[in-house]
């Protein structure tokens, strides 16, 4: 891979010299100046490159591939009935929503169409909008699959691939049918991948997909927004949902997004808030399309005041000014944490992260605090002192810097497999394309004579990519 880019420069977006209808709807946005991933990614994509990018929720990064990739569809023929110039993969259907909207308002002064599809509502209308085809197809990866089974798309116009989560997509499992979308996809493209960490699943994924891109990270993983006040009321698991009404009513909370962490909780806390008087919504895996579209819209134009989600069903929630984040569950991965609260303190403002936590949440505490290296403040509420205390923080010992693993190298070919007809002949890479420049195709062990174990990607068998989905992941949703 190349160098990680510097992300320092101050530009602005008339140096990005967008084309004259995405300025202008970027403008029309009252956007001047592009964020680091914004400044850093477009002219990586706008010069037909491969991209990893490591960046959080919050940071412009919808953008960052949005724009270029409407910017090099500008000068394509539109595409054919069932086709999709540009694919972006996205692990939730809100995530998905929130791409379209943004492809749709960027390039609203031109005549690209975007169209998104996800599973949780009917097929038919879907394949009856992609019949005439579109530009730009955002999808989740199960109903793409299904879609491209009963031919509703073909991907022989395909020219750019979007990886969106990357790391959430493996976390949820998808990783098994990643592969096979890759697998349909033409040899000839470009690929973008955007991530939130770098780590070493999603460097293995980037090896096998990537071809010599340029790499971006716009903040050092598992950073916190210092615009970001961190607060945590010490409470008994009992008295949670008392205090959290006592918060919404005492602190005048407008918004605020609240964490569960499980379906069934966040279901109880919405019935136990709105008998208490509080407007409160649920979003979740179990809840339909049509429920969590609802249920979004009306949090967006403050129908309702608190928006009770789940870690996954969170991905994609684009709220801008969201003035708290609230943790009624702590997070049983640190590294979500990072990701709840980077929904507040945009745009220079300042944001709260307030968690409710009980005692036997001391273990995820100290996970938090050693990831986000600081202890956060205790603030006891006055009539909510907790009758199990909540123990004291160890002292905070340093993050240890995990070097990424290398791959391993393929076993050494015979020499009548090593020629160059086994070299690969240039372009971009797809799965079963072969393998990087100067390195040979693995076809037979040269000791066994017997076929060689091969990765999905065509190259020579290389560390499994292992799926994080572990008990945690599944009660994350449970």
């Amino acid at each position: 891979m190349s160098d990680i880019i510097d992300t320092n420069t101050e530009i602005t977006f008339d140096d990005l010299a967008l084309a004259e209808p995405i300025a202008r709807a970027v403008k029309e946005k009252g956007y001047t100046k592009p964020s680091p991933i914004q400044a850093k990614a477009i002219p990586v994509v706008l010069q037909g490159g491969d991209l990893l990018a490591s960046a959080q929720t919050g940071t412009g990064k919808t953008a960052a591939f949005t724009l270029p990739v409407l910017q090099q569809l500008l000068d394509k023929p539109r595409a054919s009935g069932n086709r999709c110039k540009a694919l972006v993969l996205t692990p939730t259907r809100e995530l998905a929503a929130q791409i379209l909207e943004n492809a749709e308002m960027y390039s609203k002064h031109t005549k690209i169409r975007s169209t998104v599809v996800f599973g949780g509502v009917k097929i038919n209308p879907q394949m009856q909008k992609l019949r005439s085809g579109t530009e730009v197809l955002v999808a989740t990866p199960g109903r793409l699959l299904d879609l491209h089974s009963q031919n509703a798309i073909k991907f022989d116009e395909l020219d750019i691939l979007v990886l969106d989560e990357a790391d959430r997509m493996l976390d949820m499992g998808f990783i098994h049918d990643i592969k096979r979308v890759l697998k349909i996809l033409p040899k000839q493209r470009q690929n973008l991948l955007f991530s939130a960490t770098f780590s070493d699943e999603i460097r293995e994924l980037a090896h096998g997909l990537l071809d010599n891109p340029a790499e971006v990270s716009v903040a050092k993983e598992n950073t916190t927004n210092t615009q970001i006040e961190h607060k945590l009321h010490p409470v008994d698991k009992s008295a949670k949902t008392r205090l959290l009404s006592h918060l919404t009513r005492t602190e005048n909370w407008e918004q605020a997004l609240v964490f569960s962490r499980t379906k069934h909780g966040a279901n109880k806390l919405v019935r136990l808030l709105e008998k208490d008087g509080i407007k409160a919504a649920a979003i979740h895996g179990n809840k339909s399309q049509n429920q969590r579209t609802k249920a979004l819209a009306d949090f967006k134009d403050g129908k309702i005041t608190l928006l009770i989600a789940t870690d996954i069903a969170a991905r994609g929630i684009d709220i801008h000014q969201l003035p708290q984040v609230v943790n009624f569950d702590l997070p049983n991965v640190p590294a979500d944490y990072v990701h709840r609260i980077g929904r507040t303190g945009r745009a220079g403002m300042t944001g709260h992260a307030i968690s409710l936590v009980s005692a036997d949440e001391i273990d995820q505490l100290q996970d938090i605090e050693r990831l986000i290296q600081k202890h956060i403040d205790r603030e006891e509420v006055k009539g909510f002192k907790p009758q199990n205390p909540l123990p004291e923080s160890r002292k905070i010992l340093p993050l240890k810097n995990k070097k990424p693993k290398k791959p391993k190298k393929p076993k050494e070919q015979s020499q009548a497999n090593s020629g160059n007809a086994n070299s690969r002949s240039g372009g971009h890479r797809k799965p079963g394309s072969g393998s990087k420049s100067g390195k040979p195709a693995q076809n037979k062990s040269a000791h066994s004579g017997k076929p060689a174990s091969t990765s999905p990607y065509g190259e020579a068998k290389k560390p499994q990519i292992k799926v994080r989905r572990s008990q945690r992941q599944k009660a994350a949703e449970a």
